[in-house]
């Protein structure tokens, strides 16, 4: 399943754009509410699945190995910075640069998109990828750990950042979300459930959790690939029966330049900081991938009227995944060179 993950991902969303009565169905179940201190929630089965997603994550830190973070402390830090600077930067960018496309309304649907994959905290799925590749562990989990926690202070940060940028409901809908919507919503389905897993790993301890690890695996596996299904039923079936083309290329070509911006300022940062080849690698997966799940759901349940908006974060989770592909071949290849050079 890991080895085809990427083509698992590409036939969610196929089976999105073509047979979405499932997935439709899948966002309608309800299991009632609950009144918490970050405000009332509905348990609905998007958010919940998210908070599984999230509470595996929070499995697979280890305390031992989170200590040892404190000793890439000024890394994470730069990490965390540059983790909202490079891409509000590019969105700044974006915003100048489609002040001359042909449809404004099209040009907010992009700009919201883009913020809300900038808002979010880095992607667990970044470690795995950083471990693959040799990359330090307790860099990845430092970063993961790092911009999820204070998700509640940067996700708002960047939202109302766009707000600036964008007009009409475009704008009052992300201010909106940045004042109260979001924050509660990052508090219940993102750090309170990684905050459990990690006291859950603690419990359990390494070897129980070697055990159980294949299992999780599976599980996260199984519930990514349904949850992207049930999202993506929000939009892909319009865009199959009404295509819009110059808007999909264009979607399409913002984000690889996102996405080149992230896994691009990882590589900088770490020339920057003198990083040795596992720092750079976490560096540059960490900044590139985004907890993308967290920015769907989040779009899917208080942007519901503007559909379109998910178009970005969808083409982001795809196109993040084939970035890291390619720099793991890439970091594959110096490893091999730099072995050559000192046998």
């Amino acid at each position: 399943m890991h080895k085809y993950f990427i083509w698992l991902i590409v036939l969610s969303y196929l089976a999105a754009a073509l047979l979405p009565q499932f997935g439709l169905w899948i966002r309608k179940v309800e299991f009632g509410g609950a009144a918490t201190p970050l405000g009332d929630i509905k348990l609905n089965l998007p958010p919940l699945m998210l908070a599984a997603l999230l509470f595996n994550a929070g499995l697979g830190v280890s305390l031992k190995e989170l200590r040892n973070a404190r000793h890439k402390a000024g890394m994470i830090f730069a990490g965390l910075f540059a983790n909202v600077a490079a891409p509000l930067s590019m969105i700044l960018a974006i915003s100048a640069t489609m002040t001359f496309w042909h449809s404004p309304e099209e040009t907010q649907q992009l700009l919201v998109g883009v913020a809300l994959v900038a808002a979010m905290p880095i992607a667990g799925a970044s470690t795995a990828w950083a471990q693959n590749a040799s990359g330090s562990l307790v860099l990845s989990l430092g970063l993961v750990l790092a911009t999820t926690l204070l998700s509640p202070l940067t996700t708002p940060l960047v939202l109302h950042s766009v707000g600036l940028l964008t007009t009409g409901d475009y704008s009052e809908d992300l201010h909106e979300l940045a004042s109260g919507e979001a924050m509660s919503f990052l508090g219940a389905w993102v750090i309170l459930p990684s905050l459990a897993g990690i006291a859950c790993r603690a419990l359990l301890g390494d070897l129980r959790f070697a055990q159980m690890l294949p299992y999780v695996k599976v599980l996260n596996f199984l519930v990514l690939i349904l949850l992207n299904y049930s999202n993506a039923t929000l939009v892909l079936p319009q865009v199959v029966s009404a295509p819009d083309g110059d808007f999909l290329l264009i979607v399409a070509l913002i984000v690889c330049l996102l996405c080149i911006a992230g896994f691009g300022g990882g590589y900088l940062l770490s020339r920057v900081m003198n990083a040795n080849r596992a720092d750079t690698a976490s560096l540059m997966f960490g900044l590139g991938m985004n907890n993308n799940g967290s920015g769907l759901v989040l779009a899917s349940v208080a942007l519901a009227d503007h559909p379109q908006v998910m178009l970005p974060i969808i083409f982001y989770n795809l196109v993040q995944h084939l970035f890291a592909s390619t720099v793991d071949n890439g970091l594959m290849r110096l490893r091999g060179s730099v072995v050559g050079r000192e046998k």
